[in-house]
């Protein structure tokens, strides 16, 4: 199958070996480097005529240096006659940015949309969007993986009985529920009030949580207001153990010590988003590889295959 092949951007080089390593093949050679003033500079150093290209890359922090990379990628091999580009975005920046929320603001998810499809993208593939209605911002066809297999396996291997699972707000009822469907175990939610952004505050529990153990489940965590405050609740609700689990370790601000400082027993997280030295030297922090999942979504696009069953 030396007609497809894998490049990378600098935002998770480590996913990227993983991935390759699980579909054996090299990653493929480009150097991705900055001029002085900052500007990104793109040369492809292998020959990708006729050739099915995929490009990996998390538009995570510094999110709009990691865009335009790849961006800038993706036009580079348009321009060097590829059959198809596919980028696989694990974690897709501005996807919480998905609507008009407020009079005069931008809808930013579309933005990028039309951005990655202008450049040249003829498929991507990403994991866990924040809304799944983005699939919907894009007139190419879209893979929205998801981390629940790689989850469940470990929740089912690390706890055994009187589990709950977690929805931190109401807008996470249905993923939460579908866990717990698979978990055969309890649900609840948490009742959320969102006072400004980036910003909440929980208010109560709506579920039975005492003297279980409760599993917080998430598509991310960015600030950890939301999941310290959410953990909060759940002690004082009864909970005998609080963990959680989200598939994008965003970790903005202040979120790593807040997590240190909370009652969370442990945070389990993908390798979508790499983490910072603070947060791997942290005991409480747990990183699930999504290499094989996404390897296996790769080499089913390329052949051709269905990636339902991906999917669940």
């Amino acid at each position: 199958m030396s007609d497809y092949v894998i490049f990378s951007g600098n935002s998770n080089p480590g996913l990227s070996s993983k991935i390759c390593n699980y579909l054996q093949m090299p990653l493929g050679g480009a150097k991705v480097k900055t001029f002085s003033d900052g500007e990104i500079q793109i040369e492809i150093n292998e020959n990708v005529r006729s050739k099915d290209v995929f490009i990996i890359q998390s538009t995570c922090s510094p999110v709009n240096d990691n865009l335009v990379e790849l961006l800038l990628m993706i036009d580079a091999f348009k321009r060097s006659s590829t059959r198809r580009i596919t980028a696989v975005i694990p974690y897709y920046g501005y996807a919480r940015q998905d609507k008009k929320v407020a009079p005069r603001v931008p809808i930013s998810a579309k933005l990028v949309a039309d951005l990655l499809t202008i450049a040249g993208t003829n498929r991507v593939i990403t994991m866990d969007l924040h809304a799944g209605q983005i699939q919907g911002f894009f007139n190419i066809p879209v893979d929205n993986l998801f981390a629940a297999p790689v989850l469940i396996e470990y929740i089912m291997s690390s706890f055994r009985d009187n589990l709950v699972i977690i929805s931190p707000d109401a807008g996470g009822a249905e993923r939460s529920r579908a866990y717990a469907k698979r978990l055969s175990c309890d649900l609840a939610i948490i009742d959320k009030r969102r006072e400004a952004p980036n910003k909440a505050k929980a208010m109560s529990v709506i579920g039975d949580v005492r003297g279980k153990i409760a599993i917080i489940l998430d598509d991310m965590v960015d600030t950890a207001g939301t999941l310290t405050e959410a953990t909060s609740a759940l002690v004082e609700n009864g909970a005998k153990e609080v963990h959680a689990c989200c598939s994008h370790a965003v970790l903005s601000g202040a979120a790593i010590q807040r997590i240190k400082d909370s009652a969370l027993k442990s945070m389990v997280v993908t390798d979508t988003i790499p983490l910072s030295k603070e947060a791997s030297e942290c005991d409480k922090f747990k990183v699930l590889s999504i290499s094989k999942l996404v390897g296996e979504a790769i080499i089913r696009s390329y052949r051709g295959d269905s990636v339902t069953s991906l999917f669940v």
